[in-house]
Parts: structure tokens; sequence; C-alpha cells
């Protein structure tokens, strides 16, 4: 039987417009074990989100040249060492309104809708939709301990991977916490005997009691009290599955070891924040939660939209200096090259963990972005978007788009969902929505 990707999609024309209609699973879909055909070996998918706050300069940023004869602009500079591994789109626009000036982006960017404003008045507002890690996690995360990991690097970071209205996934912001809830005392590395933790069974037994009152529950609520009860017993039926997982046998990945254990504490110095050693820290623990198969889905949150924390070497806080600071803002250009120095960080970390006869990097698509392009004017056109990774021969690698129309960004998610091995019919909602992907970026 010939293998057939979950992207695969009916595709055809009425009344003179294109069509396209999601197929269910099928076992064309799937490999022996039950699980969607990926790269050689049988080794998984994975998807990453790297997020960065305020945007960029647009006149700095965008390439020189198209397809595969191009150059890496100035702020792109610090990628070179992975060029040959990313693609760079550029021109894209957001389609979902500016109603509130980097919520609205991050919205749009994200989860191809519109911000849903709080009714109590507050400005900062709450996603429709999942956004796109969580979409993906849906589908990709329910076979490993944790269906998405969500981190975070400047201190008081909120991030913004949502299931869905009011229903955020809060990152973690420390290495050390973070590397004993990954590999702490319920750790165990392939072939490792370990000691299962008794409590685990405990705390099953706590869950399955709960669990029984949920039915009797739902049917005295609402509707709108049912979505709500839905999402918050979705969390605990994933920890119920988690620690399941957690008392079998892990899986045997070569490339799977425990890491070494971080810093308890990052200090500020002289009242910025240790940027670079807390992400690289939060990096080396992500990529060996994805080579340990812990989780297939991650978001990294280096910074939040509007965030002003003090970069190195830089006078004022970013968000401030966005706007304050006069000319060809210098500053600001330095901390946006100082960003894709630590994003070019992670590409190569991904890069160097062997799977195989290829990488981690290989198996898997991280994409780069931010809610805004130019910071000073809040702008929705000219998006920053970098893709890295090719999952597993879905996606081009070491080429420049470049979009003349400023076509919608959900084109790009909608790509990289389907890269997933999603049979995914569209992405977004209302003027967000796309029933295309971006076919420059696919093979």
């Amino acid at each position: 039987m010939k293998s057939l990707s979950r992207r695969t999609l009916l595709r055809g024309f009425m009344q003179g417009a294109a069509v396209s209609v999601a197929l269910p699973p099928l076992e064309a879909m799937f490999n022996l074990s039950g699980t969607a055909y990926a790269c050689g070996g049988g080794l998984p998918l994975r998807f990453g989100l790297f997020f960065w706050g305020n945007g960029n300069l647009p006149e700095l940023w965008t390439p020189t040249g198209e397809g595969s004869s191009w150059e890496l602009s100035e702020q792109l500079e610090p990628l070179a060492p992975v060029k040959d591994l990313i693609s760079v789109v550029s021109g894209m626009s957001i389609k979902t309104g500016n109603l509130i000036p980097h919520h609205s982006g991050k919205a749009g960017i994200l989860s191809g809708a519109q911000l849903k404003v709080y009714e109590n008045g507050r400005e900062d507002g709450t996603f429709e939709i999942p956004s796109i890690d969580q979409v993906i996690a849906a589908e990709i995360g329910g076979d490993t301990i944790y269906r998405s990991l969500e981190t975070g690097v400047l201190p008081g970071t909120d991030g913004c991977s949502y299931n869905g209205p009011n229903n955020r996934n809060p990152p973690e912001l420390s290495p050390y916490a973070f590397y004993e809830r990954l590999f702490g005392a319920s750790f165990r590395e392939p072939g490792e005997d370990g000691v299962v933790d008794p409590r685990l069974a405990l705390r099953r037994s706590v869950l399955d009691s709960v669990m029984d009152d949920i039915t009797r529950l739902d049917a005295r609520v609402g509707a709108a009290d049912k979505i709500r009860l839905d999402q918050h017993f979705t969390g605990i039926r994933e920890l119920e599955l988690r620690l399941a997982r957690l008392q079998e046998d892990p899986p045997s990945l070569e490339a799977c070891t425990r890491p070494i254990e971080p810093e308890l504490d990052f200090p500020e110095i002289e009242g910025r924040p240790q940027i670079q050693a807390v992400h690289r820290a939060m990096t080396d623990l992500i990529v060996m939660a994805l080579a340990c198969d812990q989780t297939r889905v991650f978001s990294h949150w280096f910074s939040d939209p509007l965030t002003n924390k003090l970069y190195p070497e830089a006078t004022a806080g970013h968000h401030s200096l966005t706007h304050d600071e006069p000319g060809s803002q210098p500053e600001v250009n330095m901390i946006t090259k100082f960003v894709m120095g630590e994003l070019n960080y992670m590409i190569e970390r991904l890069a160097s963990i062997e799977e195989g006869d290829e990488t981690l990097l290989d198996h898997m698509a991280l994409l780069a972005t931010s809610e805004v392009s130019k910071g000073q004017t809040h702008l929705l056109d000219e998006m920053p978007i970098i893709i890295a990774g090719n999952a597993c021969g879905a996606l081009n690698q070491g080429i420049h788009y470049r979009s003349f129309s400023g076509e919608n960004t959900s084109h790009v998610l909608l790509s990289l969902v389907r890269a997933m091995n999603i049979s995914a019919a569209s992405f977004g909602m209302e003027e967000g929505e796309v029933t295309d992907g971006l076919a420059a970026i696919e093979t």
C-alpha cells in the first residue's frame, strides 16, 4: 500500500472558485504502528515557535534577491551560519485589523483571527481561536508526555499561546524549574531502569474520581459554561495521560540524554536581565525535550509584545526605543540583531542533534515572527517571518520569498500546519481565513 500524506486534500472548482475538502484519517496515512508517516526510521515531526516583541526595521530587514539567489540583510546577518537552513518570507500582511496596536497583531499573526476584546474593557484582549502552536499540538502532541511546552526568557513574560478564549498557556520562565519539570526525579533515559514515583498512581486515582463528576456537572450548566468546563477539563485529561506515560518505558531515541542542570537563578546584573544566558539555558532544555520525545510542540517567547526590558548596551527599554529613538534607530537595530543572533543559536542547536542520517531540525518546522513590523508605527504590513527546518522534506530551505501584493500571513501558517501532516482545509477565520498555503515555501 502506498503511503498518503495526512495533508492530502480533495481539490476542485465550484462556480468558478477553487474549493478544497479535507479527508478523514485513512490507513494509507499511517504506518504499521498507527502513527503518521514521517521521516526515515519512524522519527516524529515537531513544530516550534520563536516569538519576539516589537518587530523590526523593515528597511534593514528585507533581503535582496529572491528564490535561492538572495542575500541576507543587515538585520538578518546574524543568521549567516544557518542561511541554507532557513527560508525568509517578506512583504506579507496581517488582514485581521489593527484595533489595538501590538495586541491585534499578535492574534492576527498567530491565529489568523481578530483579537477578542475583554468585556471588562481591558485593552489586551484574548484570542478568539487557538494559536498555531495549539492547533498543531491538538493533532500531533497527544502521544507525548507534554502535549506542548511553553517557555519565556524575559521576566514577566506572559506569552501568547492560547487554547481558545481566556485560556492561555503561561510560559515557564525559570530554566531550573523547567529542568526539574522535564528531567527531575520522574525522568528516565532510554535503557535506564529508574524508580517510578509511587505518588503517580495516587494522583491518577484522584483524577479518576474527579472525572466521574464531570458528566453530571456538564448536564447542569449552559452553553457558555460548557465551553469553559471543556477547556478546564481538557487540561485535567491531559494531566491524567501525562501521569500514565511517566510510568511507561521511555522511547529508545539515540540522541536522548539527561541535560546539564542549569543555574538555580539568573539574577539581573545592574538592572538588566541575563537575556542571553536564560535563552540559551532554555533552548538547550527544549532541544533535549524534543530529542527525548517528551514533547513535539513548543512555543518560546523570547519577549512579549510591548516589552520594555533593557537589552545589552541599550540606553532605554526596547518598546520606548521603538517610539522615541530618533533617526535610523541604531539601538532598535542593535536589539533586533541581538534577537536574531539568539534565534541562530536555537537553530544551530536543533541542527546539531543527529537523528538517523538527518538532524532534529530536518524533522521539524520552526516559525520565528513578531506582532508588528516597524514598532514605531505599529505596521502590520511587511511582517517579519522566518522558517527553519524542512519538516521531513515538506518545506523549502535556503530561499527568500517576496510578496509584492501584501498576501495574508495566514497562508504561511496553513503551509506549516499541513507540513505537520495535518489535513487542514483552512486556517484562520473571517478576514484572516485562507484555504491555500504559500506554494513558494512548500516542496
